[in-house]
């Protein structure tokens, strides 16, 4: 097959991947209730703008979705497993782009960051706490979080970041960074469209600015919980940080029964939320184990 043809096939065959992806990211967020649709922030107890911290639970925590996820649709587990423990909890959406609904953190991450800082600045206007806990999935707990302490002043507000299977250090989304690289033009037709996309692949200019600094930031706790079976943020290993004050964990090393892959651990995995829970509060955490499924 001559070169160009070669080039051109690559360069469909990403495309429909990214496709294929999109599409279900829109099908789940069609599957939310109507009050959602009507753009009403479906919550079971989260996003309650009356909530003030508790003595036990004094930072509230802030959620941030993944790629292609919305404020409501990553969290109707872990929003309300949180709430009945005691927190004040809050999610945002970001990275919205124009004609594309529900489906968010597709923009440039660091405008992303900057939605992201002014939620943090309600949230803390609101509640009267100094410091909230940020708590994210894939984009939403790496390089999103990670760009607003580092670049824009936000370890001060911030007292622990626990990362769900976050890209710190880029994706190969299993070996399609590559074919996209391989495709002259194609990084720049992602950047173009989906810049958020684009920032988490490896070797993506907005990498090298955010990994230009160390890891982590002083006076932040850090805890990364990743899975084995990821196959977005690929390898899993690039997501632990290093530095002081971090947690890297690994959800088989606590439960080896456990398959979940990228998406459910971020959504319904109740063996990293418990381990989630222990992060936010370690002076009162637990063991957690397959028990904790059910727990």
């Amino acid at each position: 097959m001559p070169p160009h043809k070669k080039s051109f096939r690559a360069l469909a065959c990403t495309a429909s991947t990214l496709a294929l992806a999109v599409t279900a990211g829109i099908a789940n967020a069609s599957a939310a209730p109507a009050d959602a649709k009507a753009g009403k922030t479906v919550t079971s107890g989260w996003n309650n703008w009356s909530c003030k911290p508790s003595a036990a639970h004094s930072q509230p925590v802030v959620l941030m979705h993944g790629t292609f996820g919305n404020s409501w649709d990553n969290w109707l587990v872990l929003a309300p497993y949180l709430v009945k423990r005691g927190y004040c909890v809050y999610s945002l959406d970001y990275g919205q782009k124009a004609g594309v609904p529900l489906v968010n953190g597709l923009g440039p991450i660091e405008k992303s960051a900057q939605q992201l800082s002014a939620f943090v600045d309600k949230v803390r206007k609101s509640t009267g706490a100094e410091k909230v806990d940020l708590v994210g999935h894939s984009q939403g707990g790496g390089p999103l979080p990670r760009y607003y302490l580092n670049f824009l002043d936000g370890a001060a507000k911030v007292g622990k970041l626990v990362g769900i299977a976050p890209d710190n250090h880029g994706t190969t989304v299993s070996g399609m960074s590559r074919l996209v690289d391989t495709v002259p033009g194609a990084r720049k037709v992602f950047s173009l469209t989906l810049p958020g996309v684009e920032d988490q692949l490896v070797g993506s200019e907005f990498l090298k600015k955010l990994n230009s600094k160390p890891d982590t930031v002083p006076g932040v706790e850090y805890t990364v919980i990743s899975t084995r079976y990821d196959e977005i943020a690929t390898p899993y290993t690039s997501q632990f940080l290093s530095g002081p004050d971090v947690r890297n964990v690994v959800l088989q090393d606590l439960c080896k029964l456990d398959i979940s892959e990228h998406a459910a651990i971020g959504t319904i995995d109740r063996v990293a939320f418990h381990e989630v829970a222990n992060a936010l509060d370690p002076a009162h955490a637990t063991p957690t184990t397959c028990k904790s499924a059910v727990s």
